[in-house]
């Protein structure tokens, strides 16, 4: 499922317009993506929680040369499924390709 087919699908459960529900999903995007960036988590119950990590600088292992080399402090997203949504993919079937 693409942007576009999850905008149709929203517009049909919500009973509204394509261009609301094409408003509200760019809007949810945005604010979203603004609160993690200040490293604030957003958490959606039963769904899923988007937050920013930061990784301290650490000494790591060149796996062919066994030398010691530092790895650089990094930022990451992680975006974790909660329990209800990790329930009810996991007990759904699995579809015959």
């Amino acid at each position: 499922m693409n942007r576009r087919d999850l905008v149709l699908a929203i517009a049909e459960d919500a009973g509204v317009e394509r261009k609301v529900a094409d408003g509200v999903l760019a809007s949810f995007v945005e604010v979203v993506t603004k609160q993690v960036a200040k490293g604030e988590p957003v958490v959606i119950s039963g769904f899923a929680k988007f937050a920013r990590v930061d990784r301290a600088a650490r000494m790591g292992r060149n796996p062919q040369t066994g030398e010691p080399l530092k790895i650089a402090a990094s930022r990451r997203v992680r975006v974790t499924a909660l329990k209800k949504f990790k329930d009810a993919v996991l007990s759904s079937k699995r579809s015959s390709k």
